[in-house]
């Protein structure tokens, strides 16, 4: 089985691209993502992980997610290599995301450009359902 959890913080903006043979969204972006566990004395160290996100999820990663929020990313691990110009061999290891979640509450603000963001009683309307800024959020 290939699966991997992660919870970390966005280190950079989302970069989007579309691929040339079917132009498909692609996002990619960082994950730093805290151990555990720190020795006393010692400052939290992080790793940084790279995701990669395909279509749908991708759009939703490039759209609702920025620099420094906090997301929770579902995936599998992928390695792949190949060989630059100068015959350079390079190996990479990433996350592919197949699940994407929000891990924090929203913001104070209500001029941020969340979707979900309404003033005191407002009722936003999404596709399928209505949320009212007095309801309980997941995220």
């Amino acid at each position: 089985m290939n699966k991997v959890i992660l919870m970390g913080r966005l280190t950079k903006e989302p970069e989007v691209r579309y691929t040339q043979t079917s132009n498909t969204l692609v996002a990619s972006f960082t994950l730093a993502v805290n151990r555990r566990f720190v020795k006393q004395g010692e400052e939290r160290q992080a790793d940084f992980i790279n995701i990669i996100a395909w279509s749908k999820i991708g759009e939703f990663c490039s759209k609702y997610f920025s620099k420094g929020q906090q997301v929770g990313i579902i995936g599998r691990l992928q390695t792949r290599n190949w060989e630059d110009d100068q015959g350079q061999k390079h190996y990479i290891t990433e996350v592919i995301a197949e699940e994407a979640y929000f891990a924090e509450g929203k913001r104070n603000s209500n001029t941020s450009s969340d979707p979900f963001a309404a003033s005191s009683g407002e009722t936003v309307n999404g596709n399928d359902f209505d949320i009212s800024s007095d309801d309980d959020l997941p995220f």
